[in-house]
C-alpha cells in the first residue's frame, strides 16, 4: 500500500525542525498589513490521469491569434530540429565554460556561433552574445566613447525606443551626452544629423531597417560620416541580411542586433540574445567574451576562452564592461538555426517576409484613409497612417483573433500603426486580416 502523508502532522514536524512554534512565527518578518487574511480554498489533490484531463480542458479554452506584432520581437518559424538539438542536456543544463578541458562542446558551439554571425554581418569579429539588442547597443556606445575619448553620441529617434531607454539607463551617471534627433518622414533627417556633427561626436547610431520598418538613406549617412571621420554603430535585423547590404558592407565599426529572430521563440518578451560585432581594431575593447580555437601541447585542435573583459577576470581599470555572462542557450539555438538554414535559407525567409509584407501593405493602403507613413522602402515591417486612433484598430481586431500590430501613441503618433509580417503568414491570413481591417475602418 502506497504511503499517504498526514499533511498536518508533517507540517508541525517541519516547523519543529526549523525551530519555530507555529506558522505565524515562521512569517513574523512579513508586516501584518501585507499578509493575506482570508482562507485559501484548495481543492482536493488530483491523480495524474485526472490532472491531465483537467489541463486538456483548460488548454481547450486557449485562443489562437494571427500576429502582426513586431517592434523588435518577431513571429518567425522555428524548425522542430532547432529546439530538439538545443534542448540536449549537454547544452540545456550547462553554464559558462570556465574550465575548457570539460567544456569543449560548449566552447566549440560558441565559436561556431561567433563565426556564423561574423559571416552573416561581414564583420571581423563577434562576441559570444549579450543579454539582448538593447544592452548590445548600450555596450556599443560605451565602447565608442572609450575608444575615441569623446563623449557625444548622435542617435535618431528612429532607433527602437526601448533600446534608447536602456542606453539612457546605462549612461545616466556618466559624462556621455546622447543627442536624440527627430525623424523626418519616419526616417533619419540628414540635415539634422549634419547640424549636430562636431569634433566631440564619438559615434552615430543608425537602425536600418529602422524601428518604423523603413530603410534609411544609408548613402547620405555614410557620406556625412566619412566626412566627419566618426564611428558608425549600426542596429540591424539579422533576417534582413538575406537581402540587404550588411553592416560590414556599409563599413560599420560596430554592428548590434536582437538575435531572437534566429530560431528563438518570442518567449513572452524574453529572454533574448544580443548580437555584437566589430572591426578587428576594436576587439580588445569588446564587452563580454570570445571563444577561440587553438592547439594543445600535442598539436590537437581545441577551444578556449580567448577574451574576457569584465573586472572579475582582469584588472579593474582595464575592464570594458560589467556584462557577466552571455545568453548561452539562445546562442546555441541561433547557431543551430543558422547552420540549418544556411545562406539560401536565410535569403528565402527574408524574401518571403518582404513579399508578404508588401502584399499586405498594398491591400491595406487601398482602404480609404489608410496610407503608408513614409515614402521610403521597407523590408518586413511598415507603419501606417490611419483615419482613427490605432488603439481602436488593435482592440477590435483582437476580438476577431488578430494581433493587429503596435500603436505608436507612446511616440506621439496616436493614429499610426506598426505592423510586421513574417514568412509564417499565409495568403488566407493576410486576406482575412485586410477584410477585418476594412470593416473596422468603415
Amino acid at each position: 500500500m502506497p504511503y499517504v502523508s498526514n499533511s498536518e502532522t508533517d507540517f508541525r514536524e517541519m516547523l519543529k525542525t526549523i525551530g519555530v512554534k507555529n506558522f505565524d512565527e515562521l512569517i513574523a518578518d512579513i508586516p501584518w498589513e501585507l499578509r493575506y487574511k482570508g482562507q485559501i480554498e484548495l481543492k482536493e489533490a488530483l491523480s495524474e490521469l485526472e490532472s491531465r484531463k483537467a489541463l486538456e480542458i483548460l488548454a481547450g479554452q486557449n485562443k489562437t491569434y494571427v500576429s502582426f506584432l513586431g517592434g523588435g520581437v518577431y513571429d518567425h518559424y522555428v524548425p522542430a530540429v532547432v529546439s530538439d538539438i538545443a534542448s540536449r542536456p549537454e547544452f540545456y543544463t550547462s553554464y559558462t565554460p570556465y574550465q575548457p578541458e570539460v567544456s569543449q562542446g560548449n566552447l566549440q558551439t560558441m565559436y561556431e556561433f561567433q563565426s556564423m554571425v561574423s559571416e552573416l554581418t561581414e564583420m571581423d569579429v563577434t562576441n559570444a552574445s549579450m543579454y539582448d539588442g538593447g544592452t548590445a547597443l548600450a555596450e556599443a556606445i560605451l565602447l565608442a566613447t572609450h575608444h575615441t575619448r569623446k563623449y557625444k553620441i548622435l542617435m535618431p529617434d528612429t532607433v527602437n525606443w526601448r533600446y534608447r531607454q536602456i542606453v539612457d539607463t546605462y549612461t545616466a551617471n556618466m559624462d556621455i551626452e546622447i543627442v536624440t534627433l527627430a525623424h523626418r518622414d519616419f526616417t533619419v533627417d540628414p540635415h539634422s544629423l549634419a547640424e549636430n556633427f562636431d569634433d566631440s561626436v564619438a559615434a552615430i547610431v543608425i537602425q536600418h531597417p529602422n524601428y518604423f520598418g523603413f530603410l534609411e538613406d544609408m548613402e547620405a549617412i555614410l557620406k556625412l560620416r566619412s566626412e566627419q571621420k566618426t564611428l558608425l554603430i549600426q542596429v540591424y535585423d539579422p533576417i534582413s541580411l538575406g537581402l540587404l547590404q550588411t553592416p560590414g558592407g556599409f563599413g560599420a565599426d560596430i554592428a548590434v542586433a536582437e538575435g531572437q529572430v534566429l530560431g528563438n521563440p518570442q518567449n513572452y518578451g524574453g529572454p533574448f540574445i544580443g548580437l555584437f560585432s566589430t572591426k578587428l581594431n576594436l576587439v580588445r575593447k569588446m564587452p563580454g567574451r570570445l571563444s577561440g580555437v587553438t592547439t594543445d601541447s600535442a598539436g590537437r585542435r581545441g577551444f578556449v576562452m580567448t577574451l574576457q573583459t569584465r573586472e572579475q577576470h582582469i584588472r579593474r581599470e582595464k575592464a570594458t564592461s560589467n556584462i557577466c555572462t552571455n545568453s548561452g542557450l539562445l546562442a546555441v539555438t541561433a547557431a543551430v538555426y543558422l547552420s540549418l538554414l544556411g545562406k539560401k535559407g536565410i535569403k528565402q525567409v527574408a524574401n518571403l517576409s518582404l513579399q508578404k509584407a508588401h502584399y499586405l501593405a498594398d491591400q491595406l493602403t487601398q482602404i480609404s484613409g489608410v496610407s503608408l507613413a513614409s515614402s521610403r522602402p521597407f523590408f518586413k515591417e511598415f507603419t501606417l497612417e490611419l483615419p482613427l486612433p490605432a488603439g481602436t484598430i488593435i482592440q477590435k481586431a483582437q476580438q476577431e483573433n488578430f494581433f493587429a500590430g503596435i500603436g505608436l501613441r507612446r511616440l506621439d503618433h496616436p493614429q499610426h500603426l506598426l505592423l510586421a509580417v513574417t514568412e509564417k503568414r499565409t495568403k488566407d491570413e493576410l486576406d482575412a486580416f485586410a477584410s477585418v481591417f476594412k470593416e473596422i475602418i468603415a
